[in-house]
């Protein structure tokens, strides 16, 4: 039903757009071409290529990864949605039912994921949340064990870590609720226009290491573009150090991606009897077009395999975290919780098998005094982004929008912490490298997501093989 409608209705807009202001004559080209003939072959700053990237997810990864996001570990996201909005004090909040956000209530949620919401196994969670208790009352208490002691320093100590990309949301605040992602999936809400535009905006801005004399191509806030300004753009970009040329590509990849997801799950039909979600051809050819985005859009699709390579390398370097036999996927039902970390270590395992894994080396390898400056840049200004999210006034945009920056900050944080992660004790706390349940659910849901896009421009390049 959502197939047939989608192409229907993308079908009758297609054929209105190129009919109407697009040059009079048929191109001879097809709409998956216009979209799709650039995003081929190698990636910039990359030795793999788009078509590895498409069998690899689509044939091997992606069904495997849907079922393990489907468990109750994974679909369980605990979040702050009234974190007031740092930078501007209006924030315009969307009516639409399709924004709201439905929250758990308390016995919906598995007793294991509530009592240790960010540790793993069912023997730690005595100390852990005499841990928390302590650091709640501000000092480490002297009659606590020694034991005790030590972790709360050594939480603290994580907590506080320079090496966290996020701003991550305080879970024990009581304004941090449950969400059932599943229940609360990513799609076309309806919010757009200028109070969406001005969280992208800022984001390019102010974070992306751009100065304002250069103007970013197809940005809706600023008075008019040309082909010169594009050009001027790209030199510019070409002309960044790798990191910062890499940083302006995955927060354009992300974008691109949550793109993706807000035309392939579109309302196609809302009437009192059923709402009908589907592929919207013409919302695609909007945003990804080579002609109606003037070259722009193909360029961010090849950003989104950019980001998918990031997010992918980030997963082969973990896995020694989650092979320690200690680690838990815990919700308290010991069957499945074995079950899920056995299908966890073969999606990972085949995720390490990948044959051109990105090479994170070229990353902050200069002078070190430069180099440890020039990451300590890249952190905050992702971090800052991730701040960002909380203006969002569409609440379920800010739900998916919190949960894949903190994904994508996590899977940053794994990258560079590649020493740390090769030290880690076989058994016991690991101290040093360290993720807490929030950062495990948003990695993997992150990376589900960016894994999903790949999988719908299948879809979509099929769904334009046919028309003009």
């Amino acid at each position: 039903m959502d197939y047939r409608w989608g192409f229907l209705i993308g079908f009758l807009g297609a054929v209105g757009l190129l009919g109407s202001g697009h040059g009079g004559q048929q191109s001879p080209e097809t709409a998956a071409q216009r979209c799709f003939c650039q995003v081929s072959g190698y990636l910039d700053d990359c030795t793999c290529d788009v078509e590895t990237i498409d069998k690899f997810n689509n044939y091997r990864l992606f069904p495997r990864l849907q079922k393990l996001l489907e468990s109750d570990y994974f679909r369980y996201y605990k979040v702050n949605l009234k974190r007031p909005c740092p930078f501007w004090n209006e924030i315009s909040q969307c009516g639409r039912r399709d924004c709201a956000v439905k929250l758990c209530q308390s016995d919906e949620v598995p007793d294991g994921i509530k009592s240790a919401s960010y540790k793993y196994s069912e023997e730690a969670n005595n100390l852990i949340e005499e841990c928390e208790q302590a650091k709640r009352l501000g000092a480490v208490d002297e009659s606590l064990s020694e034991e005790t002691q030590k972790a709360v320093l050594q939480w603290t100590k994580h907590d506080d870590s320079s090496d966290n990309f996020c701003e991550a949301d305080d879970i024990q605040s009581p304004d941090a609720e449950y969400v059932d992602l599943l229940l609360n999936p990513e799609r076309y809400t309806g919010y757009k226009g200028p109070d969406a535009w001005k969280i992208w905006n800022v984001i390019y801005e102010e974070n992306c290491f751009k100065p304002q004399t250069i103007k970013r191509p197809l940005n809706p806030l600023a008075s008019g573009h040309g082909k010169s300004e594009e050009n001027t753009f790209y030199s510019w970009l070409e002309g960044l150090c790798v990191e910062k040329r890499a940083f302006y590509r995955l927060i354009s990849g992300l974008h691109a991606s949550i793109n993706v997801h807000l035309s392939a799950r579109y309302l196609l039909q809302d009437t009192w009897l059923e709402k009908i979600w589907g592929h919207n051809i013409t919302e695609f050819q909007q945003r990804f077009d080579g002609i109606l985005t003037e070259g722009e859009g193909p360029r961010r699709l090849k950003n989104l395999y950019f980001l998918y390579l990031i997010e992918l390398r980030a997963l082969s370097k973990v896995v020694p975290f989650f092979e320690r036999q200690d680690f838990q996927l815990f919700t308290g039902n010991k069957v499945q919780d074995a079950e899920n970390k056995m299908l966890l270590l073969e999606i990972l395992h085949e995720i390490k098998s990948f044959p051109l894994h990105f090479d994170e080396n070229s990353f902050f390898a200069g002078d070190k005094k430069e180099a440890n400056k020039l990451k300590e840049d890249f952190r905050l200004h992702f971090r800052n982004i991730s701040r960002i999210m909380d203006c969002v006034g569409c609440l379920k945009c800010r739900l998916w929008g919190k949960l894949q920056t903190q994904g994508l900050g996590t899977a940053l944080k794994i990258l560079f912490s590649e020493k740390l992660i090769a030290n880690m004790p076989e058994s016991g706390p690991s101290y040093e490298f360290h993720l807490t349940r929030q950062e495990i659910v948003s990695l993997f849901n992150a990376f589900g997501r960016i894994s999903t896009s790949v999988k719908e421009l299948e879809n979509f390049r099929n769904l334009l093989q046919n028309i003009h």
